[in-house]
């Protein structure tokens, strides 16, 4: 069976291939071939392994394409179709307090106020400000993450989905105009310590300063600049972080991890796609790849020994039939390299391929503490 399968996919190959090759062969001889193949693609046996591969052969071409891989493993049939999660969306009401509010939640509520509301996170993990990001969701659906001050208040709140409530009707969907029209001119710099920032204008955020607190609208280029995610971050908790970039820690480094994973999967339930189950194995080969681009200071698919992605999760022994990887650098956090792969049409195409089933993240810091982020995607 496994050679019938090899031979199979050699000529489906040579058929995506022909206009390539066939210019370069006797027209008799490749005729004879090719009357030759198509006698041998009408046996039983091989329509009956056709039928099989089905919906798997688009992804067996794009691995062989992308990694010359391996391929000595069957072909797996297609796993079943998993039960849609129904969950409800919140009545969400205009904040009482503040411009915005999230999942009905606002700065300087309680977090017994949002655990009895929300239940427990499901994961916490640290983030650029040195505290937490606590993540609630129910199988990232009503996904936004919150931040507690030594009180046990909000200091930050996060979310990309439709939970997002004003005082003037912006919500998520809404246009720059309409955002402008509510919170004016945003800001252009940033201070830390005794330097200004200043901030990029390529319309993919905004900040603004507003109710004691640093307000990020991101945009989605590909939807009309329209409002995709909102971040606010209490401005003690700004001015606390002396520097654009935070000092590298191990735990800073696995928080901006497993957050941009998390922020992945609330994209993907956002685009009615399964979730992806996170991958230790393939979060070392990530790894590897960021520190590799940070000691040696270089941003690249392809590394200093000419591998590609493929190649190395290969020689990681990570068997795959279609696979994939974003690359990210020098953003604050992971929710701004998050945001920004997905205004770049090449990596929102990963986040959002239904095709994958498994995803790593690896990061690593370079000498002046900038992020190097890696997302390994793949499915076997």
């Amino acid at each position: 069976m496994r050679r019938l399968l090899m031979l199979i996919i050699i000529i489906v190959v040579a058929f995506n291939t022909k206009p390539y090759w066939e210019d370069y062969l006797d027209s008799s001889f490749m005729n004879d071939t090719i009357a030759k193949l198509d006698s041998f693609k009408e046996k039983p046996e091989v329509q009956e392994a056709l039928t099989k591969m089905n919906d798997k052969i688009g992804s067996i071409i794009y691995g062989l394409e992308g990694s010359l891989q391996d391929v000595k493993e069957e072909v797996k049939e297609p796993n079943e179709e998993t039960e849609a999660v129904e969950v409800s969306k919140p009545e969400l009401t205009k904040p009482e307090n503040q411009v915005f509010s999230i999942h009905n939640l606002e700065m300087g509520d309680t977090r017994e106020t949002v655990e009895d509301m929300l239940g427990t996170p499901v994961r916490s993990s640290v983030n650029e400000y040195g505290v937490e990001w606590h993540a609630y969701h129910q199988d990232y659906h009503n996904f936004l993450m919150a931040a507690y001050d030594d009180n046990d208040q909000v200091s930050a709140l996060y979310t990309n989905q439709d939970l997002i409530a004003s005082d003037s009707g912006v919500a998520l969907n809404s246009s720059k105009q309409e955002v402008h029209e509510t919170l004016g001119e945003p800001i252009t710099k940033i201070r830390k310590g005794l330097v200004y920032y200043q901030l990029q204008d390529d319309g993919e955020y905004e900040i603004y300063q507003r109710d004691n607190s640093y307000i990020t609208v991101f945009y989605d280029k590909h939807e009309n600049d329209s409002v995709t995610a909102l971040q606010i971050i209490d401005e003690d908790l700004e001015h606390g972080k002396k520097d654009i970039y935070s000092a590298e820690s191990e735990e800073l480094k696995e928080g901006f991890e497993y957050q941009l994973f998390d922020l992945t999967n609330a994209t993907r339930v956002n685009h009615g796609l399964p979730v992806l189950t996170w991958n230790d194995h393939v979060r070392g080969t990530a790894r590897d790849h960021s520190l590799d681009m940070a000691e040696n200071n270089y941003f690249n698919h392809t590394n200093l020994e000419g591998q590609s992605p493929f190649d190395r999760m290969q020689e990681d022994d990570i068997a795959f039939t279609v696979a994939g990887e974003n690359l990210a650098y020098g953003q604050f956090s992971s929710i701004f390299a998050h945001e920004g792969l997905m205004n770049s049409m090449g990596h929102r195409k990963n986040i959002v391929k239904e095709d994958y089933e498994f995803l790593g993240v690896g990061v690593a810091f370079n000498e002046e503490s900038q992020p190097y982020y890696t997302e390994n995607f793949f499915s076997n």
